[in-house]
């Protein structure tokens, strides 16, 4: 095995064991981490003219986001559930309009409304 695909393979390995051991509640910080990379990285990789790879981490972002809003709750969540549900809908739009327009503004609008929700996620977590 080469390097490359030995340091592939513990990434992995350690985001699965990471994932294992997780709560529930640091699952979806885990997502918000995830989304947020992902268009960081569409963002660079559209700075670049890597237009697969801008698509291909900006699909990962749409999923990730998709993710998080079919964990919403819709009994118990109630207007809130509502609400996220809406705006995740909304940064889904904005990630394919910045994928086929090729849009950077568009995905810096998308990092900071889910940087906004996870900031309020995280400060669930001190409450708790």
């Amino acid at each position: 095995m080469n390097p490359y695909q030995a340091a592939k393979s513990y990434s992995s390995l350690k985001v699965q064991s990471g994932v294992m051991d997780a709560s529930p509640h640091r699952l979806i910080q885990m997502l918000f981490e995830g989304a947020l990379e992902r268009i960081a990285q569409a963002k660079g990789a559209m700075s670049q003219n890597q237009i697969a790879r801008k698509g291909e981490l900006i699909g990962k972002a749409v999923n990730i986001v998709g993710g998080l809003q079919g964990s919403l709750n819709d009994k118990e969540g109630g207007q809130l559930a509502a609400n996220l549900d809406d705006l995740y809908d909304y940064i889904i739009r904005r990630l394919t309009e910045a994928n086929f327009h090729n849009d950077p503004e568009r995905l810096d609008e998308c990092a900071r409304l889910l940087g906004e929700i996870k900031t309020a996620w995280d400060a669930i977590a001190t409450e708790v």
